[in-house]
């Protein structure tokens, strides 16, 4: 096991939307953890607030993830019949019918700049290589840098472009999926299988990610010989995290077959507790991520607000049922710290 740059081996997984919050990632860092901004959905100006925020609650060390930037195509053939199927629970939610958006997503090296300049500990990455070049000159910054594989072959493809170290996220994990070789599909390796095979392929040190909610998943991880262990469902609902009523209460109830992979509200592959929209768009051929994504947003949002699950991206992974108990950030990261010294 490679020891992972001083930093604590319990992790907060960096959680993109309605979870990223400066708050949570400064509670779970003050509490002993390492937390981590999910930034991809944030514009420039935002992660600099947001950065900012988290240093007036914590003189501790934090990460900011961001997606790599993806090669899309425009295909407004398929988005017109996307828009058409949201239409109907745009009427429902009582909204004006949905739009082509006039903006995708944010500007990748914007975020980059804002990100570096917000001087993070740790700049990860997901969906991507970031490259030799990049890489290399975030360390000359100072920067430690991560990448994501979900799968041995971009583990490789990370540690030759230098990174520090590779998440290793599992099939079990909520949220997107990191990977970006091959097809989603083909990447589905779940974490007991994928954590060992990175540790032995690698040099650089392996955090295991996808499944892992309590004291006996990040021992089975230091098990496995990974350097650290990531959780992100179980922080989703502890008491600093902003999440709507709506979507608190679905994660709540979810059993352990209501977790779903997932198109319907991106593009692309991400897992989550199924509702009425995966259900109803399960196997419909869908634009490009981030299409969807961007198409999606204003139901979401309304949904949110109207405490109508059944319209919102209730992200979360397998190990939801796990670990729903109320707490706190501080008292979540304990529990776990007690599996890495079990």
């Amino acid at each position: 096991m490679n020891m992972l740059f001083d930093l604590p081996p319990i992790w907060m997984a960096p959680m993109a939307g309605e979870a990223a919050s400066a708050a949570l990632v400064a509670a779970v860092s003050a509490g002993g953890g390492f937390g981590q901004l999910g930034a991809a959905y944030l514009s420039p100006e935002r992660i600099a607030e947001t950065a900012a925020d988290i240093r007036a609650h914590t003189d501790r060390p934090f990460g900011i993830n961001l997606f790599c930037p993806q090669a899309w195509l425009r295909d407004d053939e398929a988005l017109d019949g996307y828009l058409a199927r949201l239409a109907v629970w745009h009427a429902e939610l009582g909204l004006p019918a949905p739009l082509r958006p006039e903006r995708y997503e944010e500007d990748f090296e914007a975020q980059l700049e804002a990100t570096i300049a917000a001087r993070p500990a740790v700049i990860s990455f997901a969906m991507g290589d970031p490259g030799v070049a990049r890489v290399a000159a975030l360390k000359a910054q100072g920067f430690k840098v991560v990448g994501t594989a979900t799968q041995v072959s971009e583990g490789r493809m990370l540690q030759a472009s230098g990174v520090d170290a590779v998440v290793a996220q599992g099939y079990e994990a909520g949220g997107h999926r990191g990977g970006f070789l091959g097809s989603p599909e083909g990447a589905l390796i779940g974490t007991l299988a994928l954590v060992p095979q990175l540790v032995d392929a690698l040099d650089i040190p392996v955090i295991a990610a996808g499944g892992i909610a309590d004291a006996r998943g990040v021992a089975a991880a230091r098990a496995l010989g990974a350097s650290a262990a990531t959780v992100g469902t179980a922080f989703l609902l502890v008491d600093e995290c902003p999440l709507s009523p709506a979507y608190r209460a679905a994660l709540l109830a979810a059993s352990d077959a209501d977790s779903t992979l997932t198109r319907a509200f991106s593009g692309r592959f991400a897992r989550g507790v199924a509702n009425r929209v995966t259900r109803e768009l399960d196997g419909v051929a869908l634009p490009a991520f981030p299409q969807p994504n961007a198409a999606s947003r204003p139901m979401r949002q309304a949904a949110a607000k109207a405490g109508q699950a059944d319209f919102i991206s209730l992200w979360a992974g397998q190990a939801l049922p796990l670990n729903r108990a109320p707490g706190s950030a501080a008292a979540l990261v304990a529990a776990l710290h007690k599996g890495w010294r079990a």
